[in-house]
């Protein structure tokens, strides 16, 4: 008889404004389209790897709406998720590609993603964390029972969701997640 495998923590990562930097469009924070748009944040390598060190799986949340709206191709994205995947450690990315009028069960606020990769990776809801940069992604992690860091943006809508903590950076949200694990 094999013991089952016990769960692990898990940090799930909202990728634009999180791994990488938004592109501004009108005014407005959006995803990067192409390969030439992708910018990695410049503290994600290294703060990945130490939360990896630490032993949590690292996973991708990101709602990607401009499949859905035409604006971009899915190959495109699976490129750009490619290039993300090789520069940084993470584990796994999934990626909502509906709009909201589609209602989907994956599309944060809703928890879907990180529940589908939580159960595909054996990760500990209650020991894990979700860090993003919108109010949409902190409800998306309370939803799921992860405890959640905003990261403060000067396009975020704040803090209505109630995030358990703050940061100014990807590097600054280690400090609270390793003090308290």
């Amino acid at each position: 008889m094999t013991a089952a495998r016990p769960a692990r923590p898990a940090v799930f990562l909202d990728r634009d404004g999180v791994l990488n930097r938004v592109v501004m469009r009108d005014g407005k924070a959006a995803s990067p389209r192409t390969i030439e748009e992708l910018e990695i944040e410049p503290d994600a390598p290294a703060a990945l790897a130490t939360l990896k060190a630490a032993g949590y799986l690292l996973l991708v949340v990101t709602n990607q709406p401009d499949v859905r709206r035409g604006l971009m191709k899915a190959e495109a994205l699976d490129a750009l998720h490619a290039r993300l995947a090789a520069a940084l450690p993470i584990d796994d990315i999934a990626a909502c590609l509906h709009d909201n009028a589609d209602r989907c069960a994956c599309r944060k606020p809703k928890p879907g993603l990180v529940l589908d990769l939580a159960a595909r990776h054996g990760a500990d809801l209650g020991r894990s964390w979700l860090i993003g940069d919108q109010d949409r992604d902190i409800a998306c992690g309370k939803a799921a029972g992860c405890r959640t860091i905003l990261l403060g943006r000067d396009y975020n809508s704040g803090t209505g969701a109630g995030a358990d903590h703050v940061a100014a950076t990807l590097s600054q949200s280690l400090l609270t997640i390793l003090s308290t694990t």
